[in-house]
């Protein structure tokens, strides 16, 4: 009898967190992300990567304030395509 009720409470609590996490992946898909919110690394990651494939060089530091602000140009142009697209579709 107490293992049943040991497998009833397990259930009940898997299927509760089940639905937190489910709740919480619904906000975070219809909700526009915060800009002001900090960012994950995975975003500080694809960021630099965006900025790289743009030209960006962050060892470059003779021409640093200028391959900054192009490829942060370019950066920007393509995610206001992307968004763009997406928002036709």
């Amino acid at each position: 009898m107490k293992m049943l009720s040991q497998l009833g409470l397990g259930v009940l609590l898997g299927a509760v967190s089940f639905s937190v996490c489910a709740q919480a992946v619904t906000q975070a898909v219809t909700q526009p992300a915060d800009p002001s919110a900090p960012k994950t690394r995975a975003q500080v990651r694809a960021d630099l990567a965006a900025w790289r494939a743009a030209g960006y060089d962050p060892f470059d530091w003779l021409n640093y304030p200028e391959n900054a602000l192009r490829a942060g140009r370019i950066v920007a142009q393509q995610r206001a395509q992307q968004a763009g697209a997406t928002a036709v579709q």
